[in-house]
């Protein structure tokens, strides 16, 4: 099969501060004197794996694993302090709730909006305005600003919108987690479509049985190392006995 993300030696660094600063002036004199002290945190290190076309992969951890990192930087949010990632495709990433979306705009405005930031075209996304609408069962709310919206209500729109067209890529993070039962199992049953038409799918989950019904390989990821990389059953039954 062909190779669609080639993930070599990644290594990412975040500089922290380590003193309070109150003001944005005070931080401001203080950097311009050098007076500014930070440490440095590894999120990740030298990380390796490729997925190829058509996998649906599994990352697991933690808290404070890497895995979100890792998927901004899969997404191209973050560049790596070191390696490099090669992706061959269109990525779909469903990341952090209400990303891409305006607040103060309503769920129509932010279809359009949120539907252009994933590169979709307005006549697309007026053909397929109802579908995302009624997916995402917020009909009653069409013209209600998202600021009102609750957790799930912002996961459900962006998960309609993001999948509504195949990506060659869907990222999906914990935002699955918001939702009720239903609108995962709803969520599910599309990935498992989208699965079938050869999506390549990588999901951040701690519900472990879905990774396992879903995945085909797993990536474990211990305070930002590799634990392991593989089989997706093998590496599940390690994890469940940590």
């Amino acid at each position: 099969m062909s190779e669609i993300i080639k993930v070599d030696n990644v290594t990412m660094k975040f500089n922290l501060m380590e003193e309070r600063v109150d003001t944005l002036k005070e931080f401001f004199v203080r950097l311009a004197k050098g007076n500014l002290l930070f440490n440095e945190f590894v999120a990740l290190k030298n990380i390796t794996f490729s997925v190829n076309k058509g996998d649906i992969l599994g990352i697991i951890g933690f808290n404070g694993a890497g895995k979100s990192t890792m998927l901004k930087i899969l997404s191209g949010i973050l560049r790596p302090s070191k390696g490099k990632v090669i992706v061959n495709g269109t990525v779909a990433p469903l990341i952090e709730v209400g990303a891409g979306f305006d607040s103060d705009l309503t769920a129509r405005e932010n279809i359009f909006l949120n539907g252009a930031i994933l590169g979709y075209e307005r006549k697309f996304l007026k053909e397929h305005f109802n579908e995302i609408i009624d997916f995402a069962e917020l009909r009653k709310f069409i013209d209600v600003p998202v600021k009102n919206f609750s957790s799930g209500m912002y996961a459900r729109l962006g998960f309609s919108i993001a999948t509504m067209v195949r990506p060659d890529i869907l990222i999906v993070d914990e935002v699955l987690s918001v939702g009720d039962f239903h609108f995962q199992q709803k969520c599910e049953k599309r990935i498992q479509e989208m699965i079938t038409r050869g999506t390549t799918i990588i999901i951040v989950s701690h519900d472990i049985d879905m990774i396992e019904r879903l995945c085909n390989k797993v990536l474990w990821l211990d305070r930002g190392q590799m634990k392991d990389f593989g089989d997706t059953m093998s590496i599940c039954e390690k994890y469940k006995q940590c």
